[in-house]
């Protein structure tokens, strides 16, 4: 097999350039850093239809068929809410496709209830359980290097302490451990790689995306890239959190 190739199946050859490989690059980089996986996993991967979540799980097939550690599993959960509107045939019988097992999930909120963090809290709680029920050790979610920034900006500037979402963490005293692979992956770049695929992305939007805190973090973090576009401003505020200057802080 040519070296810029990779077989995630008998039928199928991706052609490893461009954003391909550099999504792919990246995702192994982190990986690697965070030590996060191991022989023998049972992983969960949340997808939820939009291109963050799929094009992680293609992400694992491809790196299944081609790092030599090949004892670890996956399954995939999917979280059917009742309050977003989407079709989710074409995603069902994609993953299907892949010969993948699939669990489905429903979530129900009344309209009292939705809110943003109402609608992670519970989304989390069913993964966790879903991921206890099926014997998985680890969690795979497709959080990318735009919702790591943005945590950061939303922890300094709404609860006062600099925290975010870490690419790897234990719960639950070491019994499930939650990964995120695409930490050092824009959000456009995984929308390019979704593209270039052609993943059956689904148009999922959360219907509160565009009043959210999360939404003023994107337009600052935007501005300030208009403002300075030689100037790599979401690397740079990552990068930030392993690089604290404890004698310059009060």
């Amino acid at each position: 097999m040519n070296s810029t190739e990779i077989a995630y199946s008998r039928t199928h050859k991706i052609d490893l350039r461009g954003v391909v490989k550099d999504t792919y690059k990246f995702m192994g980089k982190a990986i690697f850093d965070y030590q996060m996986l191991a022989e023998n996993d049972k992983i969960l991967i949340g997808v939820s239809g939009g291109s963050d979540s799929l094009s992680l799980l293609k992400l694992f097939l491809m790196r299944k068929e081609r790092i030599p550690m090949k004892s670890f599993q996956f399954v995939v959960c999917f979280v059917d809410a009742n309050f977003i509107r989407i079709d989710p045939k074409p995603l069902l019988d994609y993953i299907k496709d892949t010969g993948i097992e699939c669990v489905v999930k429903t979530l129900t909120l009344s309209d009292k209830e939705i809110d943003c963090f109402w609608c992670s809290w519970n989304r989390r709680k069913i993964i966790f359980e879903t991921a206890r029920d099926l014997g998985c050790n680890k969690v795979a979610l497709g959080h990318n290097l735009d919702d790591t920034v943005e945590t950061t900006l939303m922890n300094m500037c709404f609860h006062g302490e600099i925290s975010t979402m870490k690419p790897k963490i234990d719960l639950f005293d070491g019994r499930l451990t939650i990964i995120r692979p695409l930490c050092y992956v824009p959000k456009k770049t995984i929308a390019n790689f979704a593209s270039k695929l052609n993943l059956p992305v689904t148009g999922y939007e959360c219907p509160f995306g565009k009043q959210s805190k999360r939404k003023t973090m994107k337009d600052i973090i935007a501005q300030l890239e208009e403002i300075n576009p030689a100037v790599n401003i979401k690397g740079n505020i990552f990068k930030a959190l392993k690089k604290i200057k404890t004698d310059y802080l009060p």
